[in-house]
């Protein structure tokens, strides 16, 4: 069993930086795709970011240019570097690994946003 845990969200003003963290307990299969998603209130989740084993990348058009996904294979870790942050970036953050076998969820960690 893997398990995820998110780090680092929190509160900060428009047009700030925030990274976030998502640390597995371990890694089983060498090919896995990790990936945040996020949910604000009253809507669907939603795929942010992307970044596979090998480090291919893809992002939600809404946070291209923006936000960075980036991963540590050796510490069974991903990042999300958000710069310029916006109201609509508000919702809680969830990382998720989907392996040969299987899909991890994190817990979520909660980014607010204020104009």
């Amino acid at each position: 069993q893997v398990q995820l845990v998110e780090s680092g969200g929190g509160l900060v003003q428009a047009g700030g930086s925030l990274r976030l963290t998502c640390a597995a307990s371990k890694i089983i299969s060498s090919y896995n795709v990790m990936r945040w998603y996020r949910q604000a209130p009253g809507k669907q989740r939603e795929l942010v970011a992307a970044v596979t084993s090998g480090g291919a990348t893809n992002y939600a058009d809404s946070v291209k240019g923006r936000f960075t996904v980036s991963r540590d294979n050796a510490k069974n870790t991903m990042y999300l570097q958000m710069n310029s942050l916006k109201p609509e970036d508000t919702a809680v953050y969830y990382c998720n690994l989907v392996d040969l076998e299987n899909t991890y969820w994190g817990q979520g960690t909660q980014v607010t946003v204020s104009s």
